[in-house]
């Protein structure tokens, strides 16, 4: 039983509610130290005030069959911001999270924050538009962004290998608060991905986790009996400067000698296909001017079963493995869930770095953690950054 004070009960009752789906009266009072009235009375109010619903009647132990509450999924809705290298994203959800609407954006040079921030107030109007959703309704904006941050405060620090030279020290929060005329929250998106991976898996009562993030560098976020690990520092992506080669390659002339982001990261990869080229290695992209190998023109030639390139997603998938197994060996997770670009580029990629880092974790495979490419994928992101609104709902 938890012992919860008055004025956080009814806060505490919804977000059970939430937790569970369905609750009884019955189920909610095993959780909650409060006396039946007091539990009646509670969800009394919060029926008036339409912020539950009774969805049914349960299964019956004897009596009659208890009534079961859930949330109003249409009481209020959340928004949910994506601010990445490669794209940015919105999405609209109601209570339940579903997602109602979303649109991305592909980033480049012409996105500044300045741009990003009108889209994301043109597109959110249209959103409620098309819904028939007042703005009071909606009951704030979360954000998942490339870090450094400053959560607090609710800014952008600086960034690295943005397109757009102007997303430094951007005050992201207050721009969109003064925008939209609601409440704005940012994490990193790592933290909100996991977060929305988390809540995905509640029914499993999963409480430690581990989420990394591979794409245009290597993010990550680690939970331990159901909080997000916050240190003294945001250091989101301070996986990608762990050494695991000394002496070894450093990317772009920035970070550690021999570090995890400059063996698996999409700079280094195009980096080393660029080179390879140069040496005059055979490849469908041989026709294409080194220096002007992409990422996307990697991604095409890996479905076309190019074989320098297959061998260059492979060795990055396989260094991402070893990167991974040493993050697991220190956190001892239950569940391992990868994203970013460089896993979505094709199979071959998870199902080689998964492979490596399960030939290298400690006590394999009596400890056998679960991988898996996450249930939100993609929209982690943008669905964590919503919830985290509702989490912090004063209900």
């Amino acid at each position: 039983m938890l012992n919860h004070s008055h004025f956080s009960i009814k806060k505490q009752i919804y977000d059970r509610i939430a937790y569970l789906g369905t609750a009884s009266k019955a189920e909610l009072l095993d959780y909650f130290s409060i006396t039946s009235s007091s539990m009646t009375r509670i969800l009394e109010d919060m029926l008036v005030q339409k912020r539950i619903v009774v969805s049914g009647l349960g299964t019956s132990t004897g009596g009659r069959k208890p009534i079961l509450f859930q949330t109003n999924p249409d009481y209020g809705y959340l928004l949910g911001l994506e601010i990445s290298r490669i794209s940015s994203s919105l999405g609209l959800f109601d209570l339940h999270l579903n997602p109602l609407s979303s649109v991305r954006w592909e980033m480049d040079r012409s996105l500044t924050p300045e741009l990003l921030v009108k889209l994301v107030i043109n597109e959110t109007n249209k959103m409620l538009g098309n819904h028939h959703i007042a703005q009071e309704q909606i009951l704030g904006m979360g954000i998942g962004a490339v870090g450094p941050l400053d959560p607090k405060k609710g800014i952008i620090l600086q960034p690295e290998h943005f397109p757009s030279a102007d997303w430094n020290n951007v005050p992201i929060c207050t721009l969109l608060e003064k925008g939209l005329k609601i409440p704005a929250k940012l994490d990193n998106g790592a933290n909100t991905a996991l977060l929305a991976e988390h809540w995905a898996l509640r029914n499993e009562a999963c409480e430690h986790m581990l989420y990394v993030h591979a794409g245009v560098s290597i993010r990550s976020s680690i939970m331990s009996e159901g909080q997000i690990l916050r240190g003294a520092a945001d250091t989101e992506g301070a996986i990608g400067q762990m050494i695991i080669h000394a002496g070894g390659r450093r990317l772009r002339d920035k970070g550690n000698y021999g570090s995890l982001e400059a063996y698996v990261s999409v700079p280094s990869l195009e980096e080393r296909a660029q080179f390879q080229l140069k040496l005059g290695r055979e490849s469908s992209l041989s026709s294409i001017p080194p220096e002007c190998i992409t990422f996307s023109s990697l991604v095409k030639a890996l479905e076309q079963k190019d074989p320098l390139v297959r061998e260059l997603f492979t060795e990055t998938a396989s260094y991402l493995g070893i990167g991974i197994a040493n993050l697991i060996n220190t956190v001892h997770p239950e569940y391992v869930i990868l994203g970013g670009a460089l896993i979505n580029a094709d199979p071959i990629v998870y199902d080689t770095a998964t492979q490596i880092a399960k030939k290298n974790i400690y006590h394999y495979p009596h400890y056998n953690p679960i991988f898996s490419t996450g249930v939100y994928r993609e929209d982690g992101v943008v669905t964590g950054a919503a919830l985290q609104i509702l989490q912090n709902w004063d209900k």
